[in-house]
Order: C-alpha cells, then structure tokens, then sequence
C-alpha cells in the first residue's frame, strides 16, 4: 500500500523523535562520551538498527518516510529503490514495497569475486534511484553509493535517511555539490526537544547535549 495522508514534516519529526526515544535507539552520555566512527567523542548515540525489530515503529516510520520523500520529490519521481549496505538494505526494501518499485543493494566495496559487483538486484541505465540509508553525519559515506549507482549509467540524486544530525552545516552542500537532495525525518534538535519534554534524561546532560549541538566541532576539541 502506498500511503499518501500522513502529518506534516513538523508532527513527523516529532513522532520519530518520540518513536527512537521509546525503543532506546537514543543514549545521551556527557560523563562517558561515545567514540563515533570517526575516532570523534560526542555525548549523543543513536542506533537505527535496532528500529527492525520493532514492528510498529518500524511500519510507521517507513511509512513517514515514504510520504516524506513522495512529497518532497514527487510521486512518480523513482524507478529504483537502493539500500546501502547494511543498515539502509531493510530499510530500502520496505520503502521500495511502499512504493511498489524494485529493490536494490549496494556494497560498500565490491565483494571480491564472481561478478565483483557493487550494485546488487536489477539496475539499469536510465533508471532514477533513490538511495535509502539509516542516518548521515556529514553526507561524506553517502557519496561513494551514489557514484556506485551512477556507475551503472542510473541517475541518483536524492537520498533518503530516517535520522540526519542537523549540526554540520557542511551536510546538505556536501551533497547538494554531488547533486543529491536529502530527505529526512528528524534531527538532533527533533529528539533534544523529545527529550526535554519526557524529562528523559536529567538536566545536566541535557545541557551538555545542547552546548555539543551547538558547537559539535568546538566539543569535540575540548574532549578529545
């Protein structure tokens, strides 16, 4: 089914903000700070993958997420949905079930034998794709998915994520300089006002929160 009346971006936002909350896919630690990926500290976690497993949230959020990009990029707007490996494949496989259009997958790296592929599924030239992953930072890991979809002579220019951090101006002209329009459902800010309002985490930390999101770069510095 593909869903067409849902609340708008505002009441979305919250909504998925509440949603992460609930099923604890949000930790806020400013005493103990997390490493990212990046080898970076930073007093906020979420974790999307834990969404899967529950089906509600789950189903919901992919159908705001559906809607979200209907109307941000039109209705007939795709031919192909992609999920970038791992945590966007569920993801891109049930806004592709959404939108009643085939599904794809894309590796991070070619797996090194048979076909070599990068691109997995039915792609073909011409195609417009949509790119379907979890989250982005900074936009930089979208990129590579995108040249792998491009490669194969499909246009790619927007990608989908259920949680963008919103705090790195840098984001969206990162990919608006690649040629892709994010669309997303909430941001750090979306889940610190959650937060605030469920009292769900004591003030000091929420405070700290805060002074990170304003400033993640110069936090970071000073808790390196």
């Amino acid at each position: 089914m593909i869903p067409t009346s849902f609340p708008d971006s505002t009441e979305i936002a919250r909504l998925t903000a509440r949603m992460l909350l609930e099923i604890k896919a949000v930790d806020f630690n400013s005493k103990d700070p997390f490493t990212l990926a990046s080898g970076l500290k930073s007093p906020t976690y979420v974790d999307c993958r834990k969404l899967i497993s529950f089906p509600r949230i789950r189903s919901t959020l992919m159908d705001f997420l559906t809607v979200t990009v209907m109307r941000d990029a039109g209705f007939e707007a795709f031919d192909n949905v992609a999920g970038g490996e791992t945590a966007g494949i569920p993801f891109g496989a049930m806004v592709a079930e959404r939108l009643a259009l085939p599904m794809t997958y894309v590796r991070k790296k070619p797996k090194g034998y048979g076909r070599n592929a990068r691109i997995e599924g039915v792609m073909t030239e011409g195609q417009r794709v949509l790119l379907v992953e979890d989250l982005t930072t900074d936009g930089g890991s979208k990129l590579s998915f995108v040249d792998a979809i491009r490669e194969t002579g499909a246009e790619c220019n927007d990608t989908a994520v259920i949680f963008y951090y919103g705090i790195f101006p840098e984001t969206e002209k990162t990919l608006g300089d690649h040629g892709v329009k994010l669309h997303s459902l909430c941001t750090w800010w979306d889940v610190l006002a959650e937060a605030k309002d469920q009292k769900a985490f004591d003030a000091t930390t929420l405070a700290e929160v805060e002074t990170f999101l304003n400033d993640p770069r110069g936090w970071q510095a000073a808790n390196s």
